[in-house]
């Protein structure tokens, strides 16, 4: 009876752990964003080369930082370095798009991204909007640094395989 009761406490308790659930980034919090023109494919492929000509940036930011104030100063100074990258980014590609970069209040729209849903709202962030901004994003969190930066291959960044210790237990003992 005992053997019966724990399992079925480890099955809700599995169960659980794999429902989508609101996850709150704090609210000493700087998000990124980079707003694609449009979905139509060389609008997506612009905005992931912009996002990968300023990773090494985002990751100075997220590295350099020890306090939310001392974020906010290093994004305010590194916008002009990210304008410029931006302009060389879509010089290189002949692309005649015009960009904005916001940095302030913006608008988040609710975000599911792997099994997690990410609240909409009003959030202090940095915005690049490519020409009407009209199109998919990509986004992650300054400050605390929690930027991702994933690699170009979506066969391996959809791939991820989660693990779970207790259902490896079960698996092996029941």
């Amino acid at each position: 009876m005992k053997k019966l009761v724990i399992a079925l406490a480890i099955i809700v308790t599995i169960l659980s752990l794999n429902k989508e659930q609101k996850v709150v980034i704090p609210k000493e919090s700087i998000r990124f964003r980079v707003i694609a023109n449009s979905n139509k494919e060389e609008d997506q492929n612009l905005k992931k080369k912009v996002v990968n000509n300023l990773k090494d940036n985002i990751s100075t930011l997220e590295y350099s930082t020890k306090n939310i104030d001392n974020s906010r100063d290093n994004i305010k100074k590194i916008i002009p370095e990210f304008s410029t990258i931006i302009e060389k980014t879509l010089q290189e590609n002949a692309a005649d798009e015009t960009f904005t970069i916001n940095y302030g209040m913006n608008y988040f729209p609710e975000k599911e991204y792997k099994g997690t849903i990410y609240e909409e709202g009003e959030y202090e962030s940095l915005v690049v909007t490519l020409g009407n901004g009209k199109g998919e994003n990509f986004w992650c969190v300054l400050f605390p640094p929690l930027c991702l930066l994933e690699a170009e291959d979506e066969e391996k960044t959809n791939n991820v395989e989660y693990k779970s210790f207790i259902k490896e237990v079960i698996d092996k003992y029941f």
